[in-house]
């Protein structure tokens, strides 16, 4: 049964992440957009921590925990996102459905293997405006796209205590935009077009280490390290002169193709380390830190010169409480209660100001009775930006839903 879900769900989401629109930020103007990628749902609730080695939920973001594994797992998950938007001068509201990630691991004794698809980063905008002057100019800038990866890794258990892991990431993905102007004297407007196609390979490294302080309590430790890559970009541009029709449908009058470079964006390198302290199957604590060289950064074509990236860090301070794994009297004891903070500098800065994000998360895990299988949500509050200087604060309340199943897939049948 839980093999006939997993067909069905990787259908499904292979159908809906190529074209879905997974944010509304207009920071996703900027580089390959807006990140949205920070984890499965179980780690986001923790505010992305990943330093514990479980054995039935599927980590990403740590290749080396693929060796922890003891049944094989498939991960799916989604996110509803409501986001209000503030200027000095105007606000507004926008909300989102999409698929996060699917992937599906599976332990081989010593090795763990994992593989799947991620949306990594959304372009999804819709930003118009209306001057005062006397002849009045109307502005739409629309973008839509993103970059998708495909991943396959494997972990290793050197020791008991030690894992390593590595994974290798095809990037792929286009992205659209449009800016349109228009002067309501003026019978046409006119509309630039731009076309990017992307592509590109990355690699991941990772090392997990668990030490047992005393008979309840271990110690837990990570590092994973991602080295500087490249995503190659077909460019392509045009300009159209269009009319508005009654009804607000825009027709294109005549067009003219403009020559633009191909160019290249590097994805910049990237070290994490974290650790935690806890008893497994009752309650963990720590923190992580990650580092981003995004100055290596830059945008899709050459001519886009009002924002520049610098280095950003990200901090996660996270953890989980179970009262009673074990517990045979009362579901709410078998509930994994999550919570954790996070706060980065993204790499993007405009008007000489830094773009932060911080937000906070409170998620549940609920135990699928009869199976080691969950289903996990988490609630996310948190901002971005700020409203003044020119820019946009971002105000942003997540909803997000993971489903782990968890099973023993490859097991020789005794009896026919």
């Amino acid at each position: 049964m839980i093999k006939k879900i997993v067909v069905s769900l990787s259908l499904l989401f292979s159908l809906t992440s190529l074209a879905q629109e997974g944010t509304s930020s207009p920071y996703s103007f900027y580089g390959i957009g807006d990140i949205k990628f920070k984890g499965t749902v179980d780690t986001r609730s923790m505010g992305g921590l990943t330093v514990f080695p479980d054995s039935i939920h599927l980590n990403i973001q740590n290749p080396a925990h693929f060796a922890s594994l003891k049944l094989t797992s498939f991960a799916v998950g989604g996110t509803y996102a409501n986001t209000k938007f503030q200027s000095e001068t105007t606000d507004g509201k926008a909300r989102r459905t999409s698929l996060d990630y699917l992937a599906v691991g599976i332990p081989a004794g010593k090795f763990g293997i994992g593989f799947g698809l991620i949306p990594f980063s959304s372009v999804g905008y819709k930003i118009q405006s209306l001057t005062d002057d006397a002849i009045p100019t109307f502005s739409r800038y629309t973008g839509v796209g993103g970059v998708n990866k495909v991943f396959a890794g494997i972990g290793y258990k050197i020791t008991k205590q030690i894992n390593f892991g590595a994974n290798i990431q095809y990037n792929f993905g286009n992205i659209e935009t449009r800016n349109l102007r228009y002067l309501e004297t003026v019978q046409y407007g006119t509309r630039e077009n731009n076309f990017s196609d992307l592509k590109g390979f990355n690699l991941d490294f990772g090392l997990t280490h668990r030490t047992k302080l005393n008979e309840k309590l271990s110690l837990f430790s990570s590092i994973t390290y991602s080295p500087e890559s490249k995503l190659k970009l077909d460019n392509s541009r045009n300009i159209e002169l269009i009319q508005f029709s009654v009804n607000g449908n825009i027709t294109p009058i005549q067009r003219e193709e403009i020559e633009v470079d191909n160019t290249e964006i590097k994805i910049p390198s990237k070290l994490s380390f974290g650790t935690g302290i806890g008893q497994p199957k009752k309650w963990l604590l720590g923190g992580e830190v990650t580092l981003i060289n995004n100055s290596v950064m830059s945008n899709r074509f050459t001519d886009i010169d009002d924002a520049v990236f610098e280095n950003s860090t990200r901090y996660v301070l996270g953890g989980y409480f179970i009262p009673n794994y074990n517990s045979y009297t009362g579901y709410l004891k078998k509930i994994v209660y999550r919570a954790g903070l996070r706060y980065e500098n993204t790499g993007l800065v405009l008007q000489n100001k830094s773009i932060t994000d911080a937000a906070m998360n409170i998620g549940f895990g609920l135990p699928l009775s009869g199976t080691f299988s969950n289903v996990d949500i988490n609630f996310e509050y948190g901002k971005r930006g700020t409203k003044y200087y020119n820019l946009v604060e971002e105000n942003y309340f997540n909803i997000s839903v993971g489903l782990s199943l968890s099973d023993k897939w490859f097991v020789k049948r005794k009896f026919d």
